[in-house]
């Protein structure tokens, strides 16, 4: 039982850190200091994900605010 919380912590630590590394560097349009194959890897990651870009966001947000002022 100990390991399995100890490898949950792990993965989660793991995580959290591709997270702050992405957004602290590929998201901004930086290169990631001395390993520019990990920003690479984790830019093709993202683009094959489904996102909505800002205009998206926008649209769905009115839509629903229109929906609630009747």
């Amino acid at each position: 039982m100990v390991v399995s919380i100890v490898l949950a912590m792990l993965a989660i630590l793991v995580l959290a850190g591709a997270i702050v590394v992405y957004v602290a560097f590929p998201h901004r349009g930086k290169v990631v200091p001395h390993t520019p194959w990990v920003g690479d890897a984790m830019r093709k990651g993202v683009n094959r994900l489904h996102t909505l870009d800002d205009q998206q966001v926008r649209d769905h947000q009115r839509s629903r605010e229109g929906q609630h002022t009747h």
